[in-house]
């Protein structure tokens, strides 16, 4: 099992991560704007089988990193929080781009709509970091079999990610329209995305690791 500040941990990470812009929020507005939510929806749907793929892959070798090479979580951490301040900088640098800047996307079948969200998100560099180097952190041996506790931390990664892009794909027209039309409120998300990330980099950081607690 995991732990209670575990749980709350993976999903403070992964609330941060899916609400700062990246290729699986811009695609799905975009083609929610552009072909209505039921293609946005079906478009999730692809997005949520990336997700699967990269929590069975995590939950597969999580054992043997921990085990075969215990220096790789120090580096893995470093990176994590690396990459967490990078995207910081990313919201709130001078000059960055409208936080939801939708284009317009061609008219494409259900079959080609869950393709191009799977797609995005196995191609994903955020995604990619998340469950490489962020949830191995909250993964504690002295808490029994750590495939099981991936899959936990996973499974609520995916529980944050999918409502949160629902949320987006149902209200895609709106919360464009909002933001594109108001730069005020588009400024305050970024710097309060910036401020997030930024004190999610400085704990992932700081956290001693399974075996400094």
């Amino acid at each position: 099992m995991i732990s209670v500040s575990a749980f709350l941990g993976m999903a403070a990470v992964a609330l941060g991560m899916v609400l700062t812009p990246g290729p699986n929020m811009i695609y799905l507005v975009s083609r929610s704007v552009t072909q209505g939510r039921r293609a946005g929806l079906i478009s999730l749907g692809g997005v949520a089988a990336g997700f699967a793929v990269y929590l069975l892959a995590a939950a597969a070798g999580i054992t043997v990193l921990f085990a075969a090479v215990p220096a790789a979580y120090t580096a893995l951490k470093l990176a994590g929080a690396a990459y967490l301040l990078w995207l910081a900088w990313q919201a709130v640098r001078p000059g960055a781009p409208p936080v939801l800047a939708p284009g317009r996307l061609p008219v494409d079948r259900p079959r080609r709509l869950f393709s191009m969200g799977l797609v995005t998100n196995l191609l994903n560099p955020k995604i990619a970091v998340l469950y490489v180097s962020l949830l191995p952190q909250f993964v504690d041996p002295a808490k029994g079999d750590l495939a099981l506790q991936s899959l936990l931390l996973g499974l609520t990664q995916i529980t944050v990610a999918l409502s949160v892009n629902a949320v987006i794909v149902l209200t895609a027209g709106s919360v464009a329209a909002v933001l594109g039309g108001r730069p005020l409120w588009a400024r305050v998300q970024r710097y309060l995305m910036g401020t997030v990330l930024g004190g999610l980099a400085v704990r992932v950081a700081a956290d001693p690791g399974p075996s400094g607690g």
